[in-house]
């Protein structure tokens, strides 16, 4: 019996019903359900006895990172949004059921006060952190210049980059040597779409705020690293992809389809494990075979 699997009908392929949904989303609510490694991921201790804390760790990306941690060994806090408590509670559930400590953590990381107490609350509820992983973000749609809207570009900004600030400032004390920080960028990053403008350039800001910090933080053995997604099915597709273009996500990659969740989850660990100890500044590109980045 082969073992291999073939990247291109791994998951579900395009055309999709393209179902609008209101901001955040809701991946119970799409069609396919995501992929989040629930039935799949298999974990080898790799990050036993880590803590970590997990932005937008209720659903779609964040929640495979969540489920995989867990069956690495690691504790996992998750902050979310409190709209999305129903999620949260139910990737929760995972994370005990894996034999992890869990802690649910709702507020709006768009909000330096709440960054500051996501990270308070994780340290009281672990007993500590060392691996801190931002994954939470938003990304309107904007297609014309002419509709700029300066309050929606200053949402995206203080949730996609000023919160990596704030939480990292909020966790510095609480790192010692060894513990790791994760981003999550985008191939929006290198590749930007014209409709996407104000996502693509904080997502630009994420690569080099990571480069950055991985340098600041070297002489404390603190690693910082990103990854950078290609096209990957969650709920920030449908609460923010026009209907035409959600018909047909992912279709334009080498593999002829988006990303699921699952499919990221080994990169976060591999980043976080200490399998990647001489790894920092780096952001991993996982975006179906497309190339030129």
């Amino acid at each position: 019996m082969s073992h291999l699997t073939d990247p291109t009908t791994a998951h579900p392929q395009p055309p999709f019903p393209g179902t609008k949904q209101p901001v955040p989303g809701d991946f119970y609510k799409m069609d396919p359900t995501p992929d989040h490694g629930e039935k799949t991921y298999e974990g080898h201790g790799r990050l036993a006895g880590r803590r970590a804390l997990i932005t937008g760790g209720d659903s779609g990306i964040g929640r495979a990172v969540a489920i995989a941690f867990a069956r690495e060994g690691a504790d996992v806090a998750i902050g979310y949004l409190p709209e999305e408590q129903e999620n949260a509670e139910d990737t929760a559930k995972l994370v005990e059921e894996a034999g992890r400590t869990v802690a649910l953590l709702p507020g709006d990381i768009s909000k330096e006060e709440v960054c500051q107490q996501l990270v308070a609350d994780t340290v009281s509820k672990l007993g500590g952190i060392d691996l801190l992983v931002m994954v939470a973000g938003i990304m309107p749609t904007v297609d014309s210049i002419d509709d700029l809207d300066t309050g929606v570009l200053d949402h995206v900004m203080k949730t996609n980059v000023y919160s990596l600030f704030w939480l990292t400032k909020a966790a510095s004390p609480h790192l010692e040597p060894g513990s790791g920080i994760i981003t999550t960028g985008s191939i929006q990053s290198f590749q930007p779409s014209p409709s996407l403008a104000e996502y693509a350039t904080s997502k630009a800001g994420i690569t080099n705020w990571t480069r950055a910090m991985a340098g600041q933080l070297a002489p404390r053995g603190i690693r910082v690293n990103g990854v950078a997604p290609g096209p990957f099915w969650t709920p920030l597709q449908p609460s923010s992809v026009p209907p035409e273009k959600l018909e047909s996500f992912g279709e334009d990659t080498p593999f002829g389809r988006p990303g699921q969740p699952a499919e990221l989850a080994s990169t976060y660990v591999y980043l976080a494990s200490n399998e990647s100890s001489y790894t920092s500044g780096e952001t991993i590109v996982v975006n179906g075979g497309t190339t030129g980045h």
